[in-house]
């Protein structure tokens, strides 16, 4: 699941001084917000500045608006100011479907010469005490052998390590016959993972339901909502198990559920910051994606490339299947 940024145009002229919001940018964020959540992107397109609004015309301000970030991350529910960067304002974006950064540049005019969506990026405040492993025991989540495309604790392996809040995370798929489909590559339907049923490693508590996000069409991504269709477990010892990019529509269970070993929850899919059909799983230490630090996630009892491996990290090309099947 690589770390997208949603360009939209930056520019700045300014220098800013003391790490505090300047009540001119709190005015304009606060209208942003405001022109957002009304579907007003006329009024955003006003407030840009004639390099901006040549850069970014109204056609494509509101196509970028309307259909890339409402119809993934929703609503804009809070804009909370959290530091400079140069001469623009970072605000951490609370959406119904994502927590981005919004960087906001003015003018001297108070006209927007810059504005950038990116995943958020925690303060030191934010982060919850980290984790170096499971205590849980865990078993894989899904049925049968799967395939290691990414995992491991080195970029080489798992390239994953490169973002703290991923780190130690598997990307987990399908293969027959050196290939992870087999038909048309741009349908869905022709991915072995896709439509997979996802199980519960072990006995938890969902803590974060996200479904209805679009499956992308295979090579293809959507780097707005990065985790798609997504779950959060919360295991009895303080574990947070996320599983992402899950099939639009086949969650079956929701926030505030318990659930138990083994215990189907939801369908592999290829929803989220995803270019083909295949299963993001990793350990954290937190519920929210964008603040957590990832740890080691080792399963109980499994068999890696055939043999038995017990308290066990696979890594990227090993084979992998619970213990129990045969």
């Amino acid at each position: 699941m690589r770390t997208l940024l949603l360009l939209i145009m930056v520019a700045g002229t300014q220098v800013l001084g003391a790490q505090q919001e300047q009540a001119r940018f709190r005015a304009v964020a606060a209208a942003f917000q405001a022109a957002y959540n009304e579907g007003a992107y006329g009024k955003i397109f006003e407030r840009f500045d004639s390099l901006m609004q040549a850069g970014l015309p109204l056609e494509r301000t509101e196509e970028l608006f309307g259909k890339q970030v409402r119809a993934t991350a929703g609503q804009l529910r809070s804009l909370e100011f959290s530091r400079l960067q140069g001469p623009a304002h970072v605000y951490k974006a609370t959406f119904d479907g994502a927590v981005l950064d919004l960087i906001l540049s003015l003018d001297v005019r108070d006209r927007i010469n810059g504005l950038y969506l990116r995943p958020h990026t925690p303060d030191s405040s934010d982060k919850a005490p980290v984790l170096e492993r499971n205590t849980t025991p865990m078993a894989l989540p899904f049925r049968g052998e799967w395939f290691v495309f990414w995992g491991g604790e080195d970029e080489l392996t798992n390239y994953h390590m490169g973002n703290v809040n991923q780190q130690y995370a598997y990307d987990i798929l399908k293969v027959a016959n050196g290939s992870s489909h087999n038909g048309d590559p741009t349908r869905n339907e022709n991915y072995y993972a896709f439509g997979q049923e996802i199980l519960a490693p072990c006995d938890a508590e969902v803590v974060l339901a996200i479904d209805g996000v679009p499956d992308n069409i295979p090579g293809e991504t959507n780097p707005i909502h990065m985790t798609g269709n997504t779950l959060v477990l919360k295991t009895p010892a303080g574990e947070f198990i996320l599983m992402a990019h899950l099939k639009e529509g086949s969650l079956k269970v929701r926030k505030g559920q318990a659930v138990r070993r083994g215990e189907v929850l939801a369908q592999c899919g290829n929803s989220g910051n995803s270019t083909e059909a295949h299963l993001h799983l990793q350990l954290q230490n937190t519920r929210d994606f964008h603040k957590a630090t990832g740890a080691r996630l080792l399963f109980d009892r499994i068999r890696v490339n055939g043999q038995q491996k017990s308290d066990f990290m696979p890594v990227k090309e090993d084979f992998i299947a619970n213990f129990e099947e045969k």
